[in-house]
């Protein structure tokens, strides 16, 4: 029955008995309701203790990435490269991906969702490299136990204990140098061997190691300067464990290594360069392609887009040359910038105060072309001399995680004569911002964003977009010389001309000199940066590929944003959506950019709704 209230409503008509037991009836249904829920794991919360426990496990198995990374924990070890750590940890590789698997990811959101895909592919290429044994080729010419000193460059030493972590470290050079020779053993029972024209350049390497002093050793510099706040006394002590550290174990173990090279690895290296002449070898470049590019692009269609690049940018180059009204032909202007003196400086010095000074130039500019900027800094160093000679022009170190430690431009400033003035802008560009530096910093920055995301990537995204920001130099106000611009078209050929040469000699069995040729031919890089960068795609089939696949795609996405778009595309705005998720493979990417554009379309009809 219906009941009128006093006020004029109605309500039903119960006994106060049996309310009350009505109401303990429903306090009883939500308790058991919430039992319930509380029985059930929560998705998402399942999904980040999986992360953070990979994460965790990652760290203490590579103790180098957790220092790279700023996490001093583990600063005092090395970690532990047998075949039988290789082994454990694909194990739990595999384990990781089974754990994953009982997530169901339909019940979490989209950006969620995400997160599960992008771990999930991180480990199954994990488990597809690990079936070509990579870490059997455990040295090259730019990578090894015989440049574990360069550590020191992001390691802080600031106090006692930072000098201790260093001084326990150095006491286990010497398992980290038998661990590396039981590997090239292996690969040379194998036939995993790295290829002799490379591995020719370690001797020297090694050399650089087998000192007569330990004051003469690489890992002595730390020694060399202290912080005031460490007393006398302490230095003392701590320099003496050093010198005997390095006495006793570092130099006697690279002694070791130095005689099993030379005697026994390098004669079993094998003369052609070519992934292709080893286990499995054109599956494993396959494998490397579809890492590096994130695509299922063939080697033959990278080596075909390649062609076509390499002839649209020579085109441009043809139209600079004409402007400089040179006369003479494309290889003898390519030969009047490599040896005429007017393009270098005759020393070091000069050469790291120009970069110096055209850092600084850069960076009031980047308000132009960009919303959001990151709030950790990037200074400039030169590559260490120990591998100047053997790597590249330049590279970038990204920041610790924790932000206590900024980024880091290095530049190579072994043999000024060879590094012209022509390439700098573009170089500065790509390395440091709005590269390699903006782009990283930013994604490490995402606290938001699980640490595999900010602190990894995909080569495709983090390189592509470092030579994307190179086609924005002219908007930075640089370039405004005809050679400066040239030079930046000699960077972008360099990339073009890479998809031909390392697809040349790791599908199609190009020789060596074949792609050095084929370079010099086509890009006014200096021969001793041609050597470098060929004998780098050597040792590293595959990674060369993704700058131009990735450079097209963040091109072309830019391209489809402004037809869309119209007057209304706004480039700070595009930069800002591209940069906005880390790195990622290019399918996320093209996903995140349509997405926007999606938005930014929506966005006047909301505007005239009035929201």
């Amino acid at each position: 029955m219906i009941a009128k209230s006093p006020r004029g409503r109605y309500v039903a008509a119960f006994p106060r008995e049996a309310l009350m037991k009505k109401f303990a009836s429903l306090l009883c249904l939500s308790a058991l309701a919430f039992a319930a829920s509380a029985a059930e794991p929560d998705p998402v919360a399942a999904l980040h203790a999986l992360f953070d426990s990979a994460w965790e496990r990652d760290l203490k198995e590579s103790p180098l990435q957790a220092s790279y990374n700023g996490d001093r924990r583990y600063n005092d070890q090395w970690g532990d490269n047998s075949v039988a750590a290789q082994e454990r940890s694909h194990r739990l590789d595999r384990q990781v991906l089974a754990d994953l698997a009982r997530i169901p990811r339909a019940a979490l959101p989209p950006a969620e969702q995400l997160n599960y895909d992008l771990f999930e592919r991180d480990y199954r290429e994990r488990i597809a490299a690990y079936a070509f044994k990579p870490y059997l080729y455990a040295m090259s010419q730019r990578r090894g136990v015989q440049t574990l000193n360069e550590v020191t460059e992001f390691l802080p030493f600031a106090s006692v204990k930072d000098y201790e972590d260093w001084i326990a470290r150095l006491g286990k050079v010497g398992a980290v140098v038998d661990e590396t020779i039981a590997l090239l053993e292996a690969g040379i029972r194998e036939r995993r061997t790295q290829p002799k024209a490379i591995m020719q350049r370690i001797p020297a390497q090694l050399a650089l190691q087998v000192v007569a002093t330990p004051e003469e050793s690489p890992f002595f510099a730390a020694f060399k300067k202290y912080p005031d706040s460490i007393p006398a006394a302490e230095r003392a002590r701590l320099t003496a464990a050093g010198r005997s550290a390095i006495e006793s174990g570092v130099v006697p173990a690279f002694r070791r290594l130095q005689t099993f090279f030379n005697s026994k690895y390098l004669p079993a290296c094998r003369d052609t360069v070519g992934v292709w002449d080893t286990p499995d070898g054109a599956a494993w470049y396959q494998e490397r392609i579809a890492n590096h590019t994130t695509t299922g692009m063939t080697a033959d269609e990278i080596h075909e887009l390649g062609l076509q690049e390499v002839a649209r940018i020579r085109a441009q180059m043809d139209r600079i040359i004409a402007q400089l009204q040179f006369k003479g032909s494309f290889e003898e202007f390519l030969t009047f910038l490599r040896t005429d003196p007017q393009f270098y400086y005759e020393t070091s010095d000069e050469l790291f105060q120009a970069y110096l000074a055209l850092s600084k130039r850069i960076d009031p500019e980047l308000v132009k072309l960009f919303g959001k900027l990151p709030r950790t800094p990037y200074g400039l160093r030169p590559i260490p001399m120990t591998s100047a000679p053997d790597t590249t022009t330049a590279y970038y170190q990204p920041p610790a995680l924790d932000g206590s430690r900024a980024g880091y431009y290095y530049v190579n400033l072994y043999r000024p004569e060879v590094r012209p003035k022509y390439e700098m802008e573009v170089l500065s560009v790509h390395e440091a911002v709005p590269g390699h530096h903006l782009q990283i910093a930013l994604a490490r920055e995402q606290g938001d964003l699980p640490m595999f995301r900010r602190s990894g990537g995909f080569t495709a995204y983090s390189e592509g977009w470092g030579l994307y920001s190179e086609s924005l130099g002219e908007d930075l106000g640089l370039y405004k010389d005809p050679y400066s611009k040239f030079g930046q078209l000699t960077y972008e050929m360099w990339r073009a001309v890479r998809l031909v040469v390392d697809t040349g000699m790791h599908h199609k069995r190009w020789t060596r000199q074949q792609a050095i040729d084929y370079f010099k031919a086509n890009a006014a890089k200096t021969e001793a940066d041609i050597v470098n960068e060929i004998d780098r795609y050597i040792g590293n089939p595959g990674q060369a590929l993704a700058y131009k696949i990735g450079e097209l795609k963040i091109k072309a996405l830019r391209a489809e944003a402004q037809a869309a778009l119209g007057d209304r595309f706004d480039v700070r705005e595009f930069h800002d959506a591209v940069l906005s998720t880390g790195a990622v493979p290019l399918t996320v990417l093209e996903k995140t950019v349509r997405t926007w554009i999606a938005s930014e379309q929506s966005a006047p009809a909301k505007a005239a709704s009035g929201q």
